[in-house]
């Protein structure tokens, strides 16, 4: 029994403190006066009771009621009932004024200024009894204001003295002694929350997804507010979540109303749940971390910063749609065509239950199987129970959960397992529907009526336990008479008798006294557990067998082992690595190693010790630090029991290898592990009492659980004797304490490296700070940096942290203070333990050091021999083999991954370092793949990028650090050093690679070192002879330090700072070598019989032979060479280019050719005014020498205009520079009052770069003969085939500039759709106004159907025939002058940091160094993310813009940057677009070597070649250029004579420095190296070869792999490729890889390779010979295992050849023969046969075919039948006929649908309608489509008719009619007869005509 109040308060405006701004209330009366002894009274009732402040009214107000609750020191909870009425206040004149008498008194209470102030009855109680209170408080306030015949006073000390039971279900009527009865009903189960209808309520205020939104924030412990204008609304919604949560119970702050005054509370940093008024809105707005629920609005708002996580998702969907089903039955039946009559909710009441019920399942099922995770570590004196978190999320597979975890680490939950943890307890509904009802909660999942029918019966026992007595409706309880609060005449409330009410309490107290104590009768009993957890987590069916499988694996591999059957175990071991990946099969191997323990013990021998080892640091090694599965549990007691006999005396430990990881340091596990521990000692405790006395029960109590002993013991404890009690309490205490001995030895076996002196796992994973334990584990890549920072990071330096002793110690000692304290050991025991523990590691330390000094002694276990890798002529080992492992990347291939295959990744060999390489060579890990050789290398001159790793592998334990290399050809190598590898040369290693990477100066590269010995690589001889370098330079050059910057900047005037041999050597070359005129003749190729020459119409210029070698360089020791060299000179790759094109002429003579436009200036030649320009240089024949001097200074490096390429046919030139300085042609736009930026001077130099600019214009053909062509209005297509009709479908030129520059244009069909923008990601450009204005105008004029501009509209102004390509940011203000006949067109391209930036991220995109676990960033994502495509996009259509103003005679300056990136990139690629001979190989090296040697690109500075430009980093701008090319080359495939290969092989050996071609910055540095005029004869051995071309030439003699055999070019070609991005592709050379062998680049090393393969094959003929072969990705070279068919065709001729004993041809002489004859062959037949792809007229397959015929193509389609159909009106079914005489038609028109459906074609007269004549036509029957068309010629690609074979009747012979062809035979007509009409058909012959009428009876058959 309780009482029902505890206190009565009356509470009332305080007038006296009112003057002080805000009022205050004063508890005018309390009852009892006196507290309560069990109960003290709750301070600041004053403030509750008027939660908005106390304020004065001027009119009554009806009474309120609501209850607050206040909450005390001991987390009790007092409920307070708070009636308000207002009281009229008396003011100071009215008192006065009353004593003169009545009528006065009435006048001065009706007064308007009349206030009132509130008054507050306030009931204080435990209990939750609302209605009862309001009714009492009710009752007393009628009382008073009817002024019923009663006793306030009676009624307050009745109120006071009730009594009334908690619990149990009864019911009592109570009196308050004024006619009244009210009946309460106690709840059945006080465990059981009373809600009333609070629940049903906030459901309907903020609806479900809000509801349940705030459920799991309270459960997270987040801050939540509720608003509202009502203060019982607030106390309601608080009651309902409080409710929703059983059973769990809040513990933090709960406060459902707070007063005004006390607002600041909610800035408190802990969880709360609290009510405000919805009038101090205002004062919540600031509030970041509060969730705040406006119960009025129905809204919640979360704060961004806060993440509440939501519930697992079966389980949300579930409580959501029982939650609809109950809130909303009618949802279910609303789209019935007949719902029922009646669905109606259930009363507020009843549907209050329904949702708690939907709650109750709802945490059931999150809490199901919980009991089995609880641990009982004390039962007497009382239980100590804990709960093993990480057991229960890994059991229930919710790990990852993000809500449950933080449910059960929550305070909640605490409360929840010390609460319900006890195994002897009361049980309520909800341990009922844990134990007993999990089964049919989950199959009833899927059934929402049976689901809701289970919620009915919970919530009738829900209600029933609020309301036992539902029928009993007896209460009487006084209501005042309505209005009566509005009374005039109210008098004030009484000032009550305290002795009354007091005397009336003593009286009730004194009879309580006599009363027997009422006992509570508590029903315990053992709390059900319920199914185990492995019953309620769903299995798979198929995983089940497929790790039965795995398990067989595993348990058949440990049998082996234990059976000594190495062999055998060795084989299975991979598969049991692999199948460990999986929970039950390292659960199965803990039980299989569990069986072969006896006594505690197991010796093994060494080998069987090391598979043992190895499988269990598998297992460790995907353990989490919580060890949710229990793995590390289950082999903690098997790690100290395996072990092997070392030496006498000395035994190691399986421990001593399973150290490294994380879940030893991870203090909760160790705790989890030690409370298992004592509950299993415990429970083995009381089982063994219990069988002293009951010996026949005992099999019955070995099954007991330990909760259910501890129950039972609970049960009988009360029985037992003090003594009895005593001795069980010391029992248990003794059990605790020698587990906490046992556990701080383990702890020290784990925690103490084999090693002693090495404390890394310690110290990284934060075992000296138990606040850093975490579940994060910090790699060991770190490892360095941690520990030296780690003692010192306080701030002062910890000698003993610094001690691995120590560390262990200290965590050792705070984890036996956690376990003991909560275990209930006394602190004398606990002393002994911190007495013991540093014996303990102390003695286990000596123990470890003797173990680790036998260790070391035995046989290293036997590992795979070390392979040597084969090395190129004058490449020398820096640094022997690395034992290291090579461990996969994101490059799935290797390890198996996506596509199949064995995984030849992880592979274990050594790591090498040459002078050229570094190579990894070695075997795969895996037995199924350990027959192949993995190779994996770079240059080192290519390395980007070094980074310091961790692995954790399976391969080996001792696995700890390594490294990542990443290089710039796309190659990435993880690898990890072998435990043998001391970590000294490793350091070694980083060292030697860093050194060979960033050699101090050029000559440290491999191009200058190979071959030589190290002492011969510096040869300071060969400059010590040059009189003007000084000996400070000479050393400086040639002892590997950086050369001395020579300036040249006043070389002009005569200053000697440059060699004089150099000054001399330049006026006699030029002075010698250009003299004469004649043919220029081609260089001999060595091998190469007879002289090939260039036939050119135009002007040449020829290069005397007889030339003095030794005159050209800096370099007095190379000697005069033979004339076959002289082509070496790369000077002359610009001269042979430009004497190619008529580009000028050079005489020693002033009198210059005046006719000629262009002349050969040798004003560079000394290099003084451009060092980064060749020699000789194109200017026009008009502009003299000291001119270009000043002009060169308006441009950037003095990179002045110079023309590069002339275009054969409009004559138009291409010119290049670098990007113009201010006073420069940029000035010659800017607007006219902008201020002079210098004296006359200036205007000087601008007014001569306008004559030079005027020079260049006038050097081309006059308006006239152009006939406009080279202005954008009047671009047609008259250059081509002007009867070409698709002509008409390219679009204008201005839109083509306006897509270059940013301007938006419609899209167009044709070959232009590669301009246009979309699909570029680069950001729009603004197009200079009056230039688009000018485009735009010139789009409008139509072009004549001749081809002609149409003259009307021609205006002369217009014309531009000079574009500059300029910057856009350098041309800000240019103002075009209309009288120029230039314009500039300002575009905004990118910078080379965004290109650098760009390569970074598609290296990464391509060889990722992990896989990627996050879906957003797949490859093609980070791809697109790396812009590289985009940065393609631009270069080929800027390209595209200008080889198109070329071609319509307007000549182009590109002027972009410096000069030497962009635009080099552009000006190649235009040349190559435009020209043929570029396309061929030839003619690709001169471009190399004239725009990107001689015009200065960086190579050395862009590719960070050396220790200077290392701080660049590296810019792959000549990368780009041949991504370019290769983008060109893939759509147009015929037109290249070189391969991809080529082109892949440039890229790879531009940045290998295995050649000297790409050394430096340009020309003139490579002459002071003295490198540029190195000739043939001076090789130390045959095979080094100085120069990338030299190679490429004698390589290309030997083998076609350079060669395209689709080469089959077309006259004059201009090549117009597509730029979308959508056309371009990632190039293969970015992702492909051969792991069989080094890149295939290093040819040498490849052929040898292959040769050795051969050879093999050869002598191993025992074996039966397959002809099947196996080609695995990623391992073979596809191109050499399976060639394409040429390819094998040429080889199989060559091996022939040999076999027959002749001396083999050369493939090119090969190749050539055949397609001769194969031109003679067409050449006779009539028509050409359309089955040979090598005839050149096939040019129509250029676009189609280019897919089927790649260098590495494997089975080629080729067709490769070298005799003609006999038949020349029948083409077989692989291509259109040939013979077109433009292609540029093609790539537009050209369909594949048409050329794949042509079963039969040829010509064909057909009578055309009545009246009309016989015509040819040729014709196609299309099987595919089923119909006959017809075109006006072969060449024709528009249909003229079709006839529908499906409405043909009949096919018959004919007779010819008028008209028809004479020479015809009568046998040769036929006709065919359709639906609609009768066809007159006549063939060439009689034997055609048959063919025909087959062939359309064939196709009318077969449909």
């Amino acid at each position: 029994m309780t009482r029902l109040a505890d206190y009565f308060v009356l509470v009332g405006y305080d007038l006296q403190r009112s003057g002080s701004g805000e009022g205050q209330g004063q508890i005018v009366q309390r009852f009892p006066e006196k507290d309560w002894e069990d109960n003290p009274f709750p301070q600041g009732i004053e403030l509750f009771c008027q939660p908005s402040g106390w304020q004065l009214f001027t009119e009554r107000n009806s009474p309120t009621f609501f209850i607050a609750v206040l909450t005390d020191i001991n987390s009790e909870r007092h409920y307070c009932s708070c009636f308000t009425f207002w009281e009229a206040v008396e003011s100071q004149q009215s008192q006065n004024h009353s004593r003169n008498g009545d009528a006065e008194e009435e006048s001065s209470l009706i007064k308007p200024a009349q206030l009132f102030a509130p008054k507050t009855l306030v009931l204080v109680s435990r209990l939750d009894h609302a209605e009862v209170f309001r009714n009492s408080l009710g009752l007393i306030y009628t009382v008073y204001a009817d002024g019923l015949n009663a006793s306030l006073e009676n009624i307050i000390g009745n109120l006071l003295t009730c009594c009334i039971p908690i619990t149990g279900g009864s019911q009592r009527t109570i009196s308050l002694g004024a006619g009244d009865r009210q009946v309460i009903q106690t709840p059945v189960n006080d465990s059981l929350p009373v809600s009333g209808c609070s629940v049903a309520l906030i459901f309907r205020q903020l609806g479900i997804t809000n509801v349940l939104c705030l459920f799991c924030a309270a459960l997270n412990e987040h801050k939540i507010l509720f608003l509202s204008s009502s203060y019982q609304r607030l106390t309601d919604a608080c009651r309902a979540l409080m409710a929703l949560m059983f059973p769990l119970k809040y513990s933090f702050t709960y406060v459902p109303i707070l007063p005004a005054q006390l607002l600041e509370v909610l800035s408190t940093p802990t969880p709360f749940i609290i009510g405000v008024n919805s009038l101090f809105r205002s004062e919540t707005q600031e509030l970041l971390d509060v969730i705040i629920a406006d119960l009025d609005g129905g809204t919640i708002t979360i704060p961004e910063c806060i993440h509440i996580s939501l519930l697992p998702d079966p389980l949300l969907h579930c409580t959501q749609t029982a939650l609809s089903l109950v809130l909303d039955p009618e949802l279910e039946t609303a789209d019935l065509a007949f719902p029922p009559s009646s669905v109606s909710a259930s009363s507020l009441r009843m549907q209050d239950k329904e949702i708690r019920a939907v709650f109750l399942r709802l945490f059931a099922q999150l809490l199901q199987g919980y009991r089995w995770c609880l641990h009982i570590i004390r039962i007497h004196p009382e239980p100590v129970i804990r709960f093993h978190k990480a057991a229960f999320l890994g059991q229930r597979g919710l790990i990852e959960d993000d809500f449950l975890t933080k449910v059960l680490e929550g305070m909640a939950f605490a409360g929840f397992v010390t609460e319900r943890g006890a195994p002897y307890r009361a049980i309520d509904l909800f341990d009922e529907l844990v134990a007993y009802e999990a089964k049919r909660m989950r199959s009833e999942e899927e059934y929402p009526q049976k689901t809701l029918k289970h919620i009915k019966e919970l919530a009738e026992q829900l209600y029933k336990n609020e309301n036992p007595y539902p029928a009993v409706t007896m209460h009487k309880v006084q209501k005042p008479t309505e209005g009566c609060h509005l009374r005039l005449h109210q008098r004030r409330f009484p000032h009550l008798d305290e002795g009354t009410v007091q005397w009336i309490i003593d009286q009730a107290t004194a009879k309580l006294q006599n009363a027997p104590p009422a006992v509570k009768v508590e029903k315990k009993c053992m709390v059900p557990s319920g199914p185990p957890i492995a019953a309620i987590v769903e299995r798979n069916g198929s995983a089940l067998a497929n790790s039965a499988r795995r398990m067989e694996v595993v348990k058949n591999c440990i049998s082996y082992v234990f059976e000594n059957k190495m062999l055998d175990a060795k084989k299975l071991l991979p598969a049991v690595l692999r199948a460990l990946k999986g929970r039950m099969a390292r659960q199965c191997m803990t039980q299989e190693l569990h069986l072969h323990v006896q006594q505690n013990r197991a010796v093994l021998d060494h080998q069987q010790f090391d598979f043992v080892v190895r499988m269990m640091n598998c297992c460790l090694q995907d353990c989490t630090a919580m060890d949710e599965h229990g793995i590390a549990a289950a082999l903690l007691p098997l790690v100290t029991a395996f072990c092997r006999k070392l030496s006498p005396g000395i035994t190691q430990f399986a421990y001593s290898c399973v150290q490294e990881h994380v879940v030893w340091t991870n203090i909760q596990f160790w705790e989890s592990m030690f409370y298992s521990d004592v509950q299993n000692h415990i429970r083995a405790l009381y089982l063994e009492n219990s069988e002293d006395s009951q010996e026949i029960t005992g099999e019955m109590q070995e099954d007991k659980s330990a909760l259910e002993i501890a129950s039972e013991q609970r049960r009988l404890w009360p029985t037992f004797t003090k003594e009895k009690q005593q001795e069980l309490i010391q029992k248990e205490e003794s059990t605790v304490f020698s587990q906490a001995i046992h556990y701080a030895n383990r702890m020290s076996y784990l925690l103490l490296p084999l090693d002693t002196s090495k404390n890394r796992l310690l110290r990284t994973s934060g075992l000296g700070d138990v606040e850093s334990v975490s579940n994060s584990f910090v790699t060991n890549s770190v490892t360095g940096s941690m520990a030296e920072s780690y003692d010192t990071e306080s701030g002062f330096e910890d000698a003993e942290s610094s001690d691995v002793a120590n560390s262990v110690i200290r965590f050792i000692n705070r984890f036996v203070d956690k376990v003991c304290t909560e275990s209930g050991v006394t602190n004398e025991h606990l002393k002994m333990l911190h007495t013991m523990i540093p014996d303990i590691v102390q003695m286990h330390i000596e123990t470890l050091d003797a173990v680790h000094r036998e260790s070391k002694r035995l046989p290293p276990i036997q590992k795979p021999k070390l392979l040597r890798p084969s090395l190129l002529v004058g490449e020398e080992c820096v640094m022997e083999g690395l034992r290291v492992y090579l461990m996969p990347d994101g490059r799935e291939e290797a390890a198996g991954g996506n596509i199949g295959g064995p995984p030849l990744l992880p592979a274990e060999g050594a790591i090498f370092l040459t002078s050229y390489r570094c190579i990894f060579k070695g075997t795969p890990t895996d037995p199924l793949a350990a027959e192949q050789v993995v190779i994996r290398s770079f240059p080192i001159a290519a390395f980007t990028k070094e980074k310091k790793i961790t692995v954790q592998a399976q391969l080996d334990q001792f696995i700890q650090e390594g490294l990542q290399l990443r290089s710039c050809t796309f190659q990435l190598m993880k690898i990890a050093f072998d435990e043998e590898v001391a970590s000294e040369s490793a350091e070694v290693f980083r060292k030697h690679l860093h050194k060979l990477r960033y050699p101090q100066h050029v000559h440290g590269t491999f191009a200058f070192t190979m071959g030589l010995s190290p002492k011969q690589t510096i040869q300071p001889k060969q400059k010590e002879k040059n009189p003007s370098l000084n000996s400070q330079q000479v050393n400086d050059m040639f002892h590997g330090l950086a050369v001395g910057v020579i300036s040249l900047g006043q070389l002009g005037h005569s200053t000697t700072t440059l060699s004089r041999n150099l000054v001399k050597n330049a006026k006699k070359t030029i002075g010698r070598q250009y003299v004469t005129r004649k043919k220029y003749t081609a260089p001999q190729w060595e091998y190469r019989g007879s002289q090939q020459s260039l036939e050119d119409k135009e002007d040449e210029i020829s290069v005397s032979e007889e030339l003095d070698r030794s005159t050209l360089t800096s370099s007095s020791t190379i000697r005069p060479v033979e004339k076959t060299t002289t082509s070496h000179v790369v000077e002359r790759a610009c001269c042979r280019d430009y004497q190619r094109m008529g580009l000028g002429t050079l005489s020693n003579s002033l009198t210059r050719s005046k006719n000629e436009p262009f002349r050969i200036s040798t004003v560079n030649r000394m290099y003084a005014i451009c060092r980064s320009y060749p020699g000789l240089l194109i200017v026009p024949q008009s502009i003299q020498d000291n001119t270009i001097q000043r002009i060169s200074r308006c441009y950037r490096q003095n990179r002045f205009p110079v023309i590069c390429w002339r275009n054969s046919r409009t004559k138009a030139v291409l010119l290049r520079s670098g990007g113009m300085h201010g006073k420069g042609v940029v000035g010659l736009f800017k607007s006219q009052n902008a201020p002079s930026p210098g004296p006359s001077q200036t205007d000087s130099i601008s007014l001569e770069q306008e004559k030079y600019l005027q020079a260049i214009i006038n050097s081309m053909p006059r308006c006239a003969e152009m006939s406009g062509r080279n202005t954008l209005s009047g671009f047609t297509s008259a250059h081509m085939n002007s009867s070409d009709s698709s002509e008409k479908r390219q679009p204008k030129l201005g839109s083509l500039m306006k897509q270059v520059m940013g301007g938006k244009e419609e899209s167009r069909g044709g070959k232009w759709g590669s301009i246009r923008g979309g699909g570029s990601r680069m950001s729009s450009y603004a197009l200079n106004v009056e230039i688009g204005s000018r485009l735009a105008g010139k789009e409008l004029l139509m072009p004549q159907h001749n081809g002609g501009p149409s003259e009307s509209n021609f205006l002369c102004q217009q014309r531009a025939s000079l574009f500059i390509i300029g910057d856009k940011s350098q041309l800000k203000g240019v103002k075009q002058d209309p009288l120029q006949l230039w314009e500039v067109v300002p575009i905004e391209v990118f910078d080379v940091r965004q290109v650098k930036a760009s390569f970074k991220k598609l290296m990464k995109a391509c060889v990722p160094s992990c896989p990627s676990t996050d879906a957003s960033m797949s490859y093609l994502r980070s791809l697109e993310e790396s812009e590289w495509l985009s940065q393609l996009h631009k270069i080929l259509q800027i390209s595209v813009l200008v080889v198109e103003l070329l071609d319509t005679g307007s000549s182009v300056l590109v002027s972009l940057e410096d000069g030497w990136d962009i635009t080099t990139q552009v000006v190649s690629l235009v040349q190559l677009l435009s020209d043929p001979y570029y396309r061929t190989m030839e003619g690709f090296r001169l471009l190399v070597e004239k725009e990107w040697l001689s015009f200065g690109h960086r190579f050395s500075h862009r590719g960070a070649q050396t220790l200077s430009s290392q701080s660049s980093g590296f810019t792959p701008i000549f990368l780009q250029f041949l991504d370019c090319v290769h983008q060109i080359h893939l759509q147009f495939p015929m037109e290249f004579e070189f391969s991809q290969y080529y082109l892949k092989f440039l890229a790879y050996h531009y940045v290998s420095n295995r050649f000297r071609t790409f050394l430096l910055d340009s020309d003139y540095e490579r002459i002071e190296l003295g490198i540029l005029y190195e000739e043939k004869g001076e090789r130390k051995a045959q095979q080094v070869y100085k120069s990338i071309w030299d190679y490429i030439e004698r390589l290309n003699k030997k083998t076609p792999v350079y060669f395209n055999y689709m080469y089959a070019p077309e006259d004059g070609e201009v090549l117009r490729p597509y730029s979308n991005i959508s056309n371009l592709k990632v190039w293969d050379y970015y992702t492909w890889e051969t792991l069989s062998e080094v890149p295939s680049y290093d040819w040498e090393l490849v052929h040898g390779h292959y040769q050795q393969m051969e050879e093999a094959e050869r002598q191993d003929t025992s074996a039966p010979q397959s002809k099947r072969k196996i080609i695995w990705p990623c391992y073979d070279n596809r191109s050499k295992v399976e060639p394409d068919s040429i390819t094998r065709l040429l080889e199989e001729l060559q091996n022939l050849e040999m076999e027959l004993g002749h001396v083999p041809d050369r493939w090119k002489d090969v190749w050539d023969k055949i397609k001769a004859i194969q031109r003679t062959e067409s050449k006779q037949e009539s028509r050409i046969s359309t089955s040979l792809l090598l005839s050149s007229n096939m040019s129509h397959h250029r676009r189609s075919l280019g897919v089927y015929l790649q260098e590495s193509g494997v089975g080629s389609t080729l067709n490769l039948s070298l005799d003609s159909d006999n038949s020349t009106s029948s083409t077989p079914a692989s291509g259109k006929l040939g013979g077109r005489k433009s292609t540029s038609t093609l790539y537009n028109q050209f369909q594949m649908s048409e050329s794949e459906n042509r079963s039969y074609e040829g010509t064909l007269y057909k009578k055309g309608a009545f009246m009309k004549p016989w015509k040819p036509r040729w014709f196609v029957l299309d099987k595919t489509k089923h119909q006959l068309r017809y075109y006006d010629s072969r060449m024709d690609t528009e249909c003229k008719g079709v006839i529908d074979l499906a409405e043909v009747e009949s096919i018959t012979t004919g007779t010819p009619t008028m008209g028809a062809p004479k020479t015809v035979e009568e046998k040769a007509f036929f006709d065919l007869k359709t639906t609609k009409r009768v066809y007159n058909f006549c063939a060439q012959d009689v034997l055609h005509a048959q063919q025909w009428i087959d062939r359309i009876q064939g196709c009318l058959s077969d449909a």
